[in-house]
């Protein structure tokens, strides 16, 4: 009776094992602009509202901002759909050379000598605003010779952000 019963267990977890092997895997989420576009001063404008708003590892709030959340925060507000961290943020978009970068493109860095771990928004004029360990929301140059010059991986667009502003 006993044996009986543990051979059932056996066949039924495998029969278990196997639905879930073999199950269609859901794909993930779609981040996409959610609308049409928006403006370099649009993007601008979003961002630089939080600047000095302190770094909090986890952060997606004016109370505190990770990198990643900032960017997810501005762009949320601009109706643009992203991935929570900077290395799937890194997933999706164009790539877009470092010599054809346009405001509200997101570029991204190694910190960690681990891959992609740091993401801002460049801001235009060779500089980028994000959120920084010790300092929080700001404004840095993109070929900073001491730290983030070396670090640079490569830059995504993720919106079509008109560089004129909307006629009213």
């Amino acid at each position: 009776m006993r044996y009986s019963k543990r051979i059932r267990q056996i066949i039924l977890a495998t029969i278990a094992g196997l639905a879930i092997y073999f199950s269609p895997i859901v794909a993930e989420e779609t981040f996409a602009v959610e609308k049409n576009d928006i403006t370099a001063v649009e993007l601008k404008e979003s961002a630089k509202q939080y600047l000095g708003v302190p770094y909090k590892y986890g952060g997606t709030s004016e109370k505190g901002f990770d990198c990643s959340g900032f960017v997810l925060t501005v762009y949320k507000e601009l109706g643009i759909k992203l991935p929570r961290t900077s290395s799937s943020m890194y997933q999706v978009g164009e790539k877009v050379s470092k010599s054809d970068l346009q405001p509200g493109d997101l570029v991204f860095f190694n910190t960690s000598g681990k891959g992609i771990s740091h993401v801002g928004i460049y801001y235009g004029d060779g500089k980028f605003i994000h959120s920084q360990t010790g300092k929080g929301v700001s404004i840095t140059d993109l070929n900073d010779k001491w730290y983030w010059g070396d670090r640079y991986v490569g830059a995504k667009r993720v919106a079509n952000v008109k560089l004129v502003a909307k006629a009213n």
